[in-house]
């Protein structure tokens, strides 16, 4: 006896519709997460020097009390580049200092970076940080 069932090839649409509710509820989880992430970004890069910053300042105060204990552990200034007090941007080539080039070698060359004071700074995304010369902290 011979069967007559047919072989199916394909998909049904009842699956096919599944398919694409699964994918629409992806999309309304993802999607959101991905619109701001350009300031996300900025704020952790921001986040990123800072902590270079501070273990900077760290690592010169150790190097500084192991090597001339005579001389103040903390640093007057992080660098050379002389603020206008509207804010002048890091340099990112040239002759003249870069940001915070006594406390990370080489400096920091960006120029979303900002001086806005002899110690005080402003990050990429509008984040202020003050030196404070007197204990090394960064904030």
């Amino acid at each position: 006896m011979k069967s007559t069932l047919r072989k199916s090839h394909g998909f049904t649409l009842i699956e096919l519709i599944m398919v694409i509710v699964v994918l629409g509820f992806l999309a309304v989880i993802a999607i959101p997460e991905y619109v701001d992430l350009a300031p996300r970004a900025k704020k952790a890069a921001e986040d990123g020097v800072a902590g270079g910053i501070r273990a900077g300042v760290a690592t010169q105060v150790a190097k500084r009390a192991i090597s001339i204990p005579t001389v103040a552990l903390y640093f007057t200034q992080l660098d050379s580049v002389v603020a206008a007090g509207t804010g002048v941007t890091c340099p990112t080539s040239g002759a003249a200092g870069f940001c915070f080039e006594n406390v990370v070698p080489g400096g920091v060359r960006d120029s979303s970076w900002s001086k806005t004071g002899p110690l005080a700074y402003t990050g990429p995304s509008a984040g202020t940080f003050a030196y404070n010369s007197s204990n090394g902290q960064f904030v």
